[in-house]
């Protein structure tokens, strides 16, 4: 694990765990990763489906909940921030030595709200409300619609994880929301802008994913050589605008004030190409101010072999022309960014609505039984 705490202390770069689940918290292991480098951790509804459908622990407390008759969802809910509250316990040692730097833990708003501007800023709001941790953020999908309600939510002092961004144009509209949203603050009496953290959530591994699949469909040796080349080019691109983007007068007055960035987070890092190196998505992207939240393997290979070297900025000069190379052979990039985001909202919708549905069977079963 010492990679993991290199990374942060001689890189600057936070490593969090991008997985939660129960049995983590009941062993220890949570807190051995915190021990040993992991400075944070996210979570999404897919996750908590894998982790209340794959195992017994949840058991005991759903079946007292399910003897309330209470609507499934709050259920859900009640389990869910069982485990969230545990893992901001977990962090919190984090929170405090980092002077808020590192230590937060991840929660998603409904992800049936992706496309309702108004329903996601009061489901925002009552997470926030509910759980009152310094260091707890809420997720927020960074639709169209969830731009507004992450300027708000910022402009209240919230802490916020912008979710599901695969665009450059997208992305600066969430840093303008959060720069905005920091600047309506900033009017509040007695605001502390130095609490209020946010982190923009690139998914990194899905892009390459279909990009090569349409690269393969063109099939000439020039769109084939640049497979595996856009995520890394994308990410390194989005980089290159963060340090603009927080540079300046209007971002300086904020920082007067005691704001911070709002980092890169790259979200999505475990290949799902077995051709391309399994620590690709960590190894090249490390550099100050951001933030790489690894699935539980990525996080073991990066460990074991990942390799320790300041990239995020490195060779910009070729991930323009990679990124300029998938236009020029016929890549659509707007699209290919439209169907992700598409894509990923329906994906955790569907986990969402398939563990409801489950969990709904089973309180039933545990009435009849």
């Amino acid at each position: 694990m010492d990679r993991l705490l290199s990374l942060y202390n001689e890189f600057g770069q936070s490593p969090w765990l991008d997985n939660l689940k129960r049995g983590y918290i009941t062993s220890g292991e949570l807190t051995r990763l915190a021990a040993n480098g992991v400075r944070g951790l996210t979570s999404n509804p897919t996750i908590f489906q894998k982790a209340i459908q794959g195992s017994a622990d949840y058991d005991e407390q759903f079946r007292e909940l399910a003897a309330e008759g209470r609507p499934v969802i709050e259920d859900y809910w009640s389990m869910v921030l069982q485990d969230i509250n545990s893992a901001l316990d977990v962090f919190a040692p984090v929170y405090h030595q980092s002077y808020g730097a590192d230590g937060y833990v991840s929660v998603e708003v409904d992800p049936g709200l992706a496309h309702d501007a108004a329903g996601t800023e009061t489901a925002a709001r009552i997470l926030h409300q509910t759980i009152d941790r310094p260091n707890l953020m809420v997720k927020i999908p960074a639709t169209l619609e969830g731009l507004p309600a992450i300027q708000q939510m910022i402009a209240e002092g919230r802490s916020i994880n912008v979710t599901l961004i695969f665009s450059l144009a997208r992305y600066e509209q969430v840093m303008e929301a959060y720069i905005a949203g920091l600047e309506q603050y900033a009017t509040t009496p007695g605001a502390d802008l130095s609490k209020v953290a946010s982190v923009a959530s690139f998914f990194i591994s899905r892009v390459d994913s279909e990009i090569d699949y349409r690269l393969d469909a063109i099939g000439s040796p020039d769109a084939l050589a640049l497979r595996g080349k856009g995520a890394v080019a994308q990410g390194k691109l989005a980089y290159q605008l963060f340090q603009r983007t927080f540079s300046g007068p209007r971002w300086e007055a904020l920082k007067a004030r005691g704001a911070v960035v709002q980092r890169p987070l790259w979200a999505s890092t475990s290949t799902k190409n077995p051709a391309y190196p399994d620590t690709l998505y960590v190894d090249e992207l490390i550099g100050p101010d951001t933030v790489n939240t690894l699935p539980d393997a990525t996080l073991e290979a990066f460990a074991d072999h990942g390799n320790l070297v300041r990239r995020v900025d490195a060779d910009v000069d070729q991930a323009e022309a990679a990124w300029k190379g998938l236009a020029a052979v016929g890549i659509d990039l707007d699209d290919v960014a439209d169907k992700l985001e598409r894509e990923g909202v329906a994906s955790f919708q569907k986990s969402f609505d398939e563990l409801l549905g489950a969990l709904a069977a089973k309180a039933d079963e545990f009435r009849a039984g």
